[in-house]
């Protein structure tokens, strides 16, 4: 069983998943952390981003495992370091490359052959898992978004910088040349601006049930 949400930062994406997967006992994918731990490799090792071809050919060399829903890269734990700011700058452009959307995309779907799975993201209802039992697609205003993800506390900048932040990353994913964000015609849509995370999680539970 595949289920699977999408929608902008700070809906409350990841978290709603993590609740979802562990009431029903199954796995929980985050797509982004694959996003992320690229981005991170990339930095770390100089790569310019910006060519696309050079950029896409280093992430196939990457190895990227994803065990007790933890991210692992070229057998490293960094699931813990993928919200820092550096990774967050720029891991939106690295995610609109072609060819490493269709890396990621075959790593995911290779995990998902095995397993029962609740997985988070921007395309995952569109491109990744078109055939999901369930779709839904989490919605919430920009300054709710802001808002949440200030409130994790893993950014150092301002409040207002991660509204701007959020508002370009958004309006980028929004005109990717491939696996932009939108709403699938078969996704249930929820506003999480003024929902809590139970109540959120309640809605979805019951469309499953």
């Amino acid at each position: 069983m595949i289920i699977a949400i999408d929608g902008p930062a700070g809906t409350g994406k990841s978290t709603i998943a993590k609740l979802i997967s562990e009431k029903l006992g199954i796995t929980f994918l985050n797509s982004g952390s694959f996003y992320r731990a690229l981005t991170m490799a990339i930095l770390d090792n100089n790569i310019d981003f910006k060519d696309e071809k050079a950029a896409a050919e280093f992430c196939r060399k990457q190895k990227l495992e994803y065990v007790n829903s933890r991210m692992i890269l070229n057998g490293v734990d960094v699931n813990d370091h993928l919200h820092d700011d550096r990774i967050s700058a720029n891991a939106s452009p690295v995610s609109a490359n072609v060819e490493i959307r269709h890396y990621v995309n075959e790593v995911m779907r290779e995990i998902t052959k095995s397993l029962s799975i609740v997985c988070e993201g921007r395309d995952m209802t569109t491109v990744v898992f078109p055939m999901a039992e369930y779709k839904f697609y989490l919605d919430a205003s920009l300054d709710v978004q802001a808002q949440r993800r200030f409130d994790q506390g893993v950014s150092q900048l301002t409040l207002e910088e991660i509204k701007e932040s959020i508002r370009k990353r958004d309006e980028m994913d929004k005109n990717k040349k491939e696996g932009s964000l939108r709403i699938a015609e078969d996704a249930t849509y929820i506003d999480t601006s003024d929902l809590t995370i139970d109540q959120v999680c309640a809605i979805i539970l019951r469309q499953i049930k």
